[in-house]
């Protein structure tokens, strides 16, 4: 699919780290996205893939060399708690200080002549077909699994949401619930994410798909200055009758709370395997 895609040399990837840089046709730019091919992999085909999304501020390393999201999937695969699993976490299309993960819209008196880069569509459609071009273990038979903490929360659980087929399952850390949150974090101009209900809202995204709806869990901080919007997303679709699971722990918006509870993501995910 992808003329140009650039791989890591072998001989100089470590702890099942891979990288690649392509051009998106959905961003019309290259982009990146690190991953984990753990050795598991070796000769099996249909492997399961977990996308993980960053953050406002980060990109495609943030989750590896941040959060260690590659050891954590390493211990649990040598645990026998998941089955092998190949991690993909790419940007966000580095837009300003946060994508969103959303369609854009043109800023406001300005005509966009070469196109708009639609985030939505990186990760829905570029993102898997590049791992499996970089990944021979990863086909379009493979379950794809989203996850993602804060913004990367917000466009997992949303993009779960609105394409219910495409997900196999999705799993939010500390997420933003409605793309206003993220002005917390953020100066650029939210205005210029697509106004429509289902891309400002995880509840309105759900709501347009509820009886398609993949296996949806989240969790939040107990200190986490977002936990109060996860708490009203939760009591709302329990209200609703939407299947979900919702956690607190102790902790706050902080890459250690992150890089413990990954593990429970992905142990979600090995669930809906079996």
């Amino acid at each position: 699919m992808f003329e140009t895609l650039e791989l890591s040399d072998p001989a100089l990837e470590f702890e099942g780290l891979r990288w690649v840089t392509l051009n998106s046709p959905s961003l019309g730019h290259r982009a990146d996205i690190t991953l984990h091919v753990p050795p598991e992999v070796a000769g099996r085909s249909h492997v399961p893939l977990v996308i993980l999304l960053h953050g406002i501020y980060g990109s495609h390393w943030a989750w590896a060399m941040k959060g260690g999201a590659h050891r954590t999937a390493a211990r649990l695969i040598r645990e026998g708690a998941i089955p092998p699993m190949v991690l993909a976490m790419p940007s966000d299309g580095l837009w300003g200080e946060g994508s969103g993960y959303v369609p854009h819209v043109p800023a406001k008196g300005v005509t966009a002549a070469g196109g708009i880069p639609d985030f939505e569509r990186w990760i829905v459609e570029d993102v898997p077909a590049a791992v499996r071009q970089a990944v021979p273990a990863v086909s379009s038979e493979s379950p794809i699994f989203v996850a993602g903490l804060s913004m990367g929360g917000f466009g997992a659980l949303r993009l779960a949401a609105k394409y219910p087929e495409w997900a196999t399952a999705a799993s939010g850390h500390s997420s933003a619930t409605r793309a206003q949150q993220l002005e917390k974090f953020s100066s650029g101009p939210i205005s210029q994410y697509s106004p429509a209900a289902m891309d400002q809202s995880v509840l309105d995204a759900m709501l347009a798909n509820m009886s398609r709806l993949p296996p949806i869990r989240f969790d939040c901080g107990e200190d986490d200055f977002l936990v109060e919007h996860n708490r009203e997303l939760h009591r709302t679709l329990e209200a609703l009758a939407i299947p979900h699971e919702y956690e607190e722990f102790p902790g706050a918006h902080t890459w250690p709370y992150w890089t413990e509870h990954l593990a429970d993501s992905l142990r979600f995910f090995a669930r809906q395997l079996k």
